[in-house]
């Protein structure tokens, strides 16, 4: 059964489809499109999977394609231009709609894409990925990433919607299952301590793939994420809770080379360093870091950042973050296993003993579990 929510932005709201097989119900996404042209963007890895059921599924538009290398280290204004010549190429107008099918990149430069060309078209999000289905294809942030940054030319471009396909979920890996797991653990741990209990029962379930346990936490990650994007669409306020561990995380990504990490992987290193950052300014307990990073583990996901990093090294990039407001850097630490805050006030000493503890964590424990292929 197709559940239904729905981003809440005013004459811009669109709802999220979260079921089975949806990719092949023309109706449903014939009545988001509204002019006859259509282009499809997909990568290497997505297209061979559900190119030809969604081309088959928009018999009644003029259709155009085009398949981009698979990677984070992809998402770049290079590879972006191929997408832009295709339009330009097919003579794509303003009434046109571009649909990213795939995963988080995809989703990204496919919204940035539609944001841009000709000042703006409409898009569709297909996300193939449980990461992209719970976080990044909904709330509109799009965008590429620079070699210094992350995510650094972008713009906030919201879809008309979002169709979560469950299926979709039983080709992806399991690397990248658990990857999408790591944003589904930061909602219990930001705003719903209900459901980050509910995880500590039921990890095994979502890694064995099991479809009401995957449905259910796609569903609570999605509401918990529309709430958000309705009270702070462009984050300047509470939104930006939602980068719990990402500020850690996306310094991970750029300091290794994009791609090497997977991002959920990053943001679950991220996200233990955030809270051991808490930890250390009192704000949790040792009993409630342990938790949390027994929980991470359970999900097949890193609880330590990468000792190639320098503590150096990590707070220049840390650095480059889209929260440094005036030259100060802010992150998101949390008060409690359900309530996130976005601060800098912390002593810079105790974040200088967090890079150095995880890094010195990394050297020495043989134990570590830690899945990266690099």
């Amino acid at each position: 059964m197709m559940k239904t929510l729905n981003v809440d932005l005013g004459d811009r709201s669109y709802p999220i489809y979260i079921g089975q097989n949806l990719i092949s119900q023309a109706a449903l996404l014939a009545k988001h499109i509204h002019g006859k042209q259509v282009l499809v963007v997909s990568n290497e890895t997505v297209a061979p999977l559900y190119l030809k059921q969604t081309l088959d599924a928009l018999q009644d538009f003029d259709c155009q394609s085009v398949i981009l290398p698979d990677g984070e280290q992809y998402k770049t204004l290079e590879v972006l231009n191929l997408i832009y010549d295709k339009l330009l190429e097919k003579r794509f107008d303003r009434q046109c709609t571009l649909i990213a099918l795939g995963g988080g990149v995809i989703g990204d430069m496919t919204g940035y894409a539609a944001a841009s060309y000709q000042r703006g078209v409409n898009f569709i999000q297909i996300p193939t990925t449980l990461l992209a289905q719970v976080d990044s294809s909904v709330g509109g942030k799009t965008g590429v990433n620079h070699r210094l940054g992350k995510n650094m030319i972008g713009a906030f471009y919201q879809p008309q919607c979002v169709l979560a396909d469950t299926d979709t979920l039983n080709t992806l890996d399991d690397r990248q299952l658990s990857a999408g797991i790591a944003e589904v653990i930061k909602y219990g741990l930001v705003r719903d301590a209900e459901f980050f209990n509910w995880l500590e029962q039921n990890i095994p379930k979502l890694l064995q793939r099991d479809s009401q346990a995957l449905t259910y936490a796609i569903d609570i990650s999605c509401k918990t994420k529309a709430n958000v994007v309705s009270e702070d669409e462009h984050e300047s306020g509470v939104r930006a809770i939602l980068n719990l561990g990402h500020t850690f995380g996306h310094a991970i990504e750029t300091g290794m080379g994009y791609g090497n990490w997977l991002h959920g992987e990053a943001v679950a290193a991220g996200m233990v360093m955030a809270t051991d950052l808490s930890c250390r300014m009192k704000l949790i307990t040792s009993a409630e870091l342990e938790r949390i990073k027994k929980l991470i583990l359970m999900a097949n996901l890193p609880i330590l950042a990468p000792n190639e990093i320098s503590v150096e090294k990590f707070l220049e990039l840390m650095a480059v973050d889209k929260k440094v407001i005036a030259g100060q850097l802010r992150l998101v630490l949390l008060k409690s296993l359900n309530f996130a805050i976005v601060t800098n006030d912390f002593e810079h000493k105790l974040l200088l003993e967090t890079l150095k503890q995880v890094r010195a964590n990394a050297i020495t424990e043989s134990t570590q579990t830690v899945l990266i292929k690099t």
